[in-house]
């Protein structure tokens, strides 16, 4: 606990919060003409450890939505008309400040969702990297030269921010998720609003803060905005927002569709949807008694069980070709077996909490389903206490049912295939696309996996799990896990619209397609 209240000290957290920044932090709001402070309900942000209340947020309301959104909306006008470089120096900076809080936020993103502590750092690690990555990329918001069919023309195309941007992410990444976006969307010119996870309201609030301090060493207000409230009442008022035309979205796949549903109501709306993964690791026989035999075991294990089992890339099935998957199983099981589980804030436990009781209830349901499936749990899978889980390793016929499903626990799936073809086509098999992943020593094999043949998913690892995605690639998935991707390669188009301009520097006025119209 005394660590617990030195982060929140440090990192600006109080007992009671306000939910709603445009800048500022929104106390008072005019009401009929009369100023009042802000009295939305209070939402308790708990220790997934110790089931403890750490602090509440006073959740926003239509009246400070209204305020944030107009906020953005002015803000974006000015902001969108500053050079881009000039965008990716304050983005710059603003990795520069997170550098300083990297230890306490990381702690927090523990103590809030439960993940162990190198986790939590690495995830402020992830924000930084975005922001330097950002902040390079300002000088690359590139467009096209295009030959003209029309003599004496000259065709281009550039790229125009959006307006407002809003992420929407989800309890497992409370910060790095909104990074991937934020960094991106700002340097291409656009204000963003951040609505959080009610699961981890605190991480967004410090995060906030250190926005705002950049902000005004800068003399920027609205740029980087947040509201904290029910996803009923203020995640529906953005995603049905005229004034809103950008949303990224990270959730489930159910809020994802009712998102996409949203959108496409409204026409003008765009969006980026990060959603259900079930992701696999296919072992290929070639592998034994060999260095990517032992690979394979750390990057399964990490995979399946680091943050509890609650990455959208955690790795769900394993899938062996017969003759490595004995020994491969028994390694599992040894490996599972001292993984040591507890307080995410002590060095080596290497597995945490579930984030609420609810997911723990969601993850025995699951295994009582799995064996009247005709699963055989092998080793895990029970419920140690509080919000704590043994991680579970699972057999499974390849056809089970509920293996087409995403449940947000540490299940691990073990399937066997005859060969890569069949171990690809059970790969590919499942509604979601994220991530997926092949062991193998032959390079045919790798090739056949990452070729149109292969793997469906947005991300193809050869010799590399399925988590541990770096920001230098998009990241994102296809089929029911969305679409749209985030952070590298060429995703800062994501928050940006086309435009194609044609000069006509000739004194004629030639058509396209040679068309000849009146007189010509």
């Amino acid at each position: 606990m005394k660590l617990t209240k030195s982060v929140l000290e440090k990192l600006g957290i109080e007992r009671i919060n306000f939910g709603a920044c445009d800048g500022i932090w929104i106390t008072q709001v005019r009401d009929n003409g009369k100023l009042r402070r802000c009295n939305g309900d209070l939402l308790p942000s708990c220790d997934p450890t110790t089931n403890e209340i750490i602090a509440y947020v006073i959740q926003a309301e239509a009246i400070e939505y209204e305020m944030v959104v107009t906020e953005a909306a002015r803000a974006f006008l000015s902001w969108r008309m500053v050079p881009a470089p000039k965008r990716g120096e304050i983005v710059r900076q603003l990795g520069e400040e997170l550098r300083k809080h990297k230890k306490e936020l990381g702690a927090l993103v523990s103590i809030e969702m439960g993940k162990i502590l190198a986790e939590g750092e690495g995830e402020v690690q992830e924000m930084i990297d975005m922001c330097d990555k950002a902040a390079g990329m300002s000088r690359d918001l590139y467009g096209k030269t295009m030959h003209s069919e029309r003599p004496e023309h000259f065709m281009m195309s550039q790229c125009h921010p959006y307006g407002i941007v809003s992420i929407i992410t989800a309890f497992n990444f409370p910060i790095a998720v909104w990074a991937w976006n934020a960094a991106l969307a700002a340097i291409c010119g656009n204000t963003i609003i951040w609505k959080p996870s009610s699961e981890t309201p605190l991480c967004a609030i410090a995060v906030q803060h250190i926005c705002n301090q950049v902000m005004k060493q800068n003399g920027l207000s609205g740029i980087f905005n947040l509201l904290i409230g029910k996803g009923s009442d203020i995640g529906e008022k953005i995603i049905n927002d005229e004034r809103i035309p950008k949303i990224s979205f990270t959730g489930s796949t159910k809020m994802g569709t009712h998102v996409e549903v949203s959108c496409a109501k409204r026409l003008a709306a765009r969006r980026i949807l990060e959603l259900g993964g079930n992701n696999a690791v296919i072992v290929l026989d070639n592998v034994s008694d060999s260095i990517v035999f032992k690979l394979a075991q750390r990057a399964i294990l990490f995979g399946s069980v680091g943050t509890a089992g609650q990455r959208c890339t955690t790795t769900r099935r394993l899938i062996m070709q017969k003759k490595v998957a004995p020994s491969l199983t028994e390694q599992l099981i040894k490996a599972y077996k001292q993984v040591k589980i507890g307080d995410p804030l002590v060095e080596d436990t290497l597995m945490g909490p579930l984030v609420n009781r609810q997911e723990v209830i969601n993850m025995m349901t699951a295994l009582e389903e799995i064996k009247r499936q005709g699963g055989e749990v092998l080793y895990g899978g029970k419920h140690i206490g509080d919000c704590f889980v043994e991680p579970a390793l699972v057999r499974a016929p390849k056809n089970m049912p509920i293996m087409r499903e995403e449940t947000f626990a540490p299940i691990l799936y073990l399937v066997e295939a005859e060969n890569i073809e069949e171990a690809i086509e059970i790969n590919n098999s499942v509604p979601q696309g994220l991530s997926s992943s092949l062991f193998t020593k032959d390079l045919a094999s790798a090739m056949l996996f990452v070729s149109h043949r292969g793997s469906d998913c947005g991300i193809a690892n050869i010799n590399v799990g399925t988590s541990g995605a770096e920001i230098g690639g998009a990241f994102g998935g296809e089929k029911k896990t969305g679409g749209g991707r985030e952070a590298g390669s060429d995703a800062w188009k994501e928050y940006m619209w086309e435009q194609t301009t044609t000069i006509n520097w000739s004194n004629d006025l030639p058509l396209a397609q040679g068309i000849k119209f009146g007189n010509d």
